[in-house]
């Protein structure tokens, strides 16, 4: 099963292009929200941005909408998809919060009509509008699993291309997290970072200059790709070997300390191909204590006695929540269609339990593969392999 195609709009940049840029420079594109209106209050939080409001805006959809339909109708172009092609397409969309913004009425700016204050509020709207709007006539579903929304929508679109119900799919994925009444109750579960440090495994020393992360960074992206089976003439940006998921049945908030899923999911998508070709692993690494205590270990379980670096890219992006996964995926898989793989930000601390970090770009060859994990709130687990063309 094939990637064919790629979009992004994150932090780093508004195209794929200009994210594989910054990733090759080893630049974040987190800041400070400082004085913007409504979130005040947040104004010393480095948060992810867009660096422009364009792609959001519209009358007759939500801020998320508006997005999705940006990047999607950018990757079947793309992926060179012609009117009926996209017609007979299936499609999934994923968010963790969907249409948060009109819901709590902060995205006026957007220019609404009062008409469509309903449908605006709806998560489905997302992949409404991209059907409506790209014209695709096969079905759509929303998935909302929270931090695995994306993987768990290019786990179902794997499975329908693969068993030959969809000719073809588009998997779309996008969140705008930075709402104030959102931020607050992140703020008040504990779960944004309190000190500001962007590294998402120190977990502290001793001295009291060497502090822990203490939560993670909120980050607005949108991302869409193009799932086929092998099709002469079509783009072929990376392969995808297999997809699993599982749940951890144990607390809304909380990885359980032995890593929960963790270790089960990620072994799975390894045994998925030849281990020996694992070249790195993408994990969730939110940035708060819970995860960076008990995700590397349950990875190093995972990996058994294999040392793979972990290639954490949340740093750069910050957490897009439900679309994070599929951000990282498609950003990984561009970097790898080219034939390298990038190196994390700079003075990032390994995890304690001595697995390395990606501290060089690193090249890819023909048949090379990345294992991507995603952790959702409320314990659901997701992986995928991916594996270099």
């Amino acid at each position: 099963m094939l990637i064919t195609a790629v979009e992004t709009a994150c932090a780093i940049g508004l195209t794929t292009a200009d994210c594989l840029t910054a990733l090759r420079g080893r630049c974040g594109g987190l800041e400070p929200l400082g004085g913007l209106p409504g979130l005040e209050e947040f104004a010393m939080m480095p948060a992810g941005r867009f660096p422009s409001r364009e792609l959001l805006r519209g009358r007759r959809y939500g801020a998320a909408a508006n997005a999705a339909v940006h990047v999607a109708r950018s990757a079947a172009g793309r992926a060179g998809w012609t009117q009926e092609e996209t017609v007979g397409a299936w499609l999934y969309a994923a968010s963790s919060r969907g249409n948060v913004g009109e819901t709590a009425g902060s995205n006026a700016w957007r220019r609404p009509i009062r008409r469509f204050s309903a449908s605006n509020s709806m998560h489905s709207e997302i992949a409404a509008a991209v059907s409506i709007e790209l014209g695709i006539r096969g079905p759509w579903q929303m998935v909302s699993n929270g931090c695995s929304s994306g993987l768990d929508a290019l786990g179902l679109a794997w499975m329908a291309v693969g068993s030959g119900l969809a000719p073809r799919a588009l998997v779309v994925a996008v969140d705008l997290p930075l709402v104030p009444q959102l931020l607050r109750d992140f703020r008040d579960t504990g779960l944004l970072s309190s000190n500001g440090l962007i590294d998402p495994f120190a977990l502290g020393g001793k001295n009291a200059c060497e502090p822990a992360t203490s939560g993670f960074f909120p980050a607005e992206a949108a991302v869409a790709l193009t799932l086929e089976r092998d099709v002469a003439g079509r783009p072929k940006v990376c392969r995808i070997e297999h997809y699993n998921a599982n749940s951890d049945a144990y607390d809304a908030l909380m990885i359980p300390e032995d890593g929960g899923g963790i270790a089960d999911c990620v072994r799975t998508a390894l045994q998925a191909g030849d281990r020996g070709k694992v070249i790195a692993l993408c994990p969730h690494a939110t940035g708060t204590l819970n995860h960076a205590r008990v995700e590397p270990p349950a990875l190093l379980r995972a990996m058994e006695e294999q040392v793979v670096p972990l290639l954490p890219l949340k740093p750069q992006t910050g957490h897009a929540l439900g679309a994070s996964g599929l951000l990282d995926v498609a950003l990984l898989a561009a970097c790898m269609a080219e034939g390298w793989l990038p190196a994390v930000l700079p003075c990032l601390t390994p995890p304690e339990c001595g697995l390395p970090l990606n501290e060089a770009p690193l090249k890819v060859a023909s048949g090379d593969r990345v294992i991507k994990l995603a952790s959702g709130m409320g314990g659901h687990n997701a992986a995928v392999s991916l594996a270099a063309v």
